[in-house]
């Protein structure tokens, strides 16, 4: 199948040898977001495309579109890819993080599908609710949250003052 007809979207999880090309297009993803001088964005992209690093203490989804990877979705459901940074996981939550399609995968249900796998996940491990943090700058983002049925929390601001929108869907 050519990149020009796209196929039925199917997702999993990653596999070991497909960590680093599920992370370059999850950073890909991400890049519309960071400017020249911020450099804060640009240490999260190497975060985010660190698929291996956080593969072993979470669940890390892919979507594929015949043998194309055009998305990713990292769950946490026992611990946290940053466990310092972050506040420990209520022993009912899912997290979703790293939600990522680059923009020539957009527009075909493909962060849809990588959210309702980590939705499904969550569920059959006995999580009776999800939550997940966007940014200001992921409008599309947020609107798609809300149609699957997230509400907003309160805000999480970090320490430099970054504002990390919080949501939450009961499972």
């Amino acid at each position: 199948m050519s990149r020009g007809s796209p196929g039925p979207i199917v997702v999993r999880e990653a596999l070991p040898c497909e960590h680093e090309e599920a992370g370059r297009v999850t950073a890909e993803a991400y890049r519309e977001f960071v400017g020249p001088n911020d450099q804060a964005w640009h240490e999260y992209l190497e975060a985010i495309a660190d698929v291996a690093g956080r593969a072993g203490r979470t669940t890390v989804f892919m979507a594929l579109d015949d043998e194309r990877i055009v998305g990713s979705a990292t769950l946490e459901l026992a611990s946290r890819v940053e466990p310092d940074d972050d506040p420990a996981l209520h022993p009912e939550e899912g997290h979703i993080r790293m939600l990522g399609v680059p923009p020539d995968a957009r527009r075909r249900g493909v962060a849809r599908a990588l959210m309702e796998a980590c939705l499904d996940r969550a569920r059959a491990e006995g999580k009776s609710f999800v939550t997940l943090h966007s940014t200001e700058r992921m409008r599309v983002a947020q609107a798609m949250y809300e149609a699957m049925g997230f509400e907003r929390l309160d805000d999480r601001v970090l320490p430099d003052g970054f504002v990390l929108l919080t949501y939450r869907r009961p499972l």
